[in-house]
């Protein structure tokens, strides 16, 4: 599937799973495709969500709000008065800087991270959006395309942003419009 990819969606991908590793996130979500897309400037994808007013900054307070910076799971240690980043504390002053990433988790830091079920809807729905439109190619365009209809975080953020499938498809024929003209 990917061979169809331009280079610009090929490198969103890059970036999601490099985002996934540094919010140690197990797998590649939506939301970290969305901030892919965000971290591409000048792509029709990101060019579509500065037009809707979706920057990296509020798309990552959103997902905070959502999951928490450190993922759902410290939400819930900390239900039980655990503070998993005073934990990580810990165990770096007694046993060294990554620690606790080390022991936990070595796949954050090397080795390739897998596409969680929502993710690979998001680049399926991808797929299909350049078919429907008769492009030869996946772009930031159809990944964005997307992003904007299962029920994930990331589709709440660009709903909250009036990115509905019917406006960002009408948007993207504009923008192509003004590009060939």
């Amino acid at each position: 599937m990917f061979e169809r990819f331009t280079d610009e969606a090929r490198r969103v991908v890059v970036l999601a799973q490099e985002i996934a590793r540094i919010r140690r996130a197990p797998r590649i979500g939506p939301e970290h495709l969305l901030l892919g897309l965000l971290r591409c400037p000048g792509t029709p994808g990101e060019e579509l969500l500065a037009a809707a007013g979706v920057d990296t900054r509020a798309a990552e307070r959103a997902l905070d709000r959502t999951a928490g910076p450190a993922g759902p799971d410290a939400d819930a240690l900390a239900t039980l008065g655990i503070d998993l980043d005073a934990v990580r504390r810990a165990a770096e002053r007694s046993f060294g800087a990554g620690a606790f990433d080390r022991a936990s988790r070595g796949r954050w830091r090397s080795g390739h991270l897998r596409f969680d079920r929502a993710a690979k809807t998001v680049l399926e729905l991808a797929l299909r959006e350049a078919v429907r439109r008769g492009d030869r190619f996946i772009g930031t365009e159809h990944v964005l395309l997307g992003l904007v209809r299962p029920d994930t975080a990331a589709s709440r953020v660009l709903d909250e942003a009036g990115m509905t499938l019917y406006r960002t498809r009408r948007a993207l024929d504009e923008l192509r419009g003004r590009r060939a003209g």
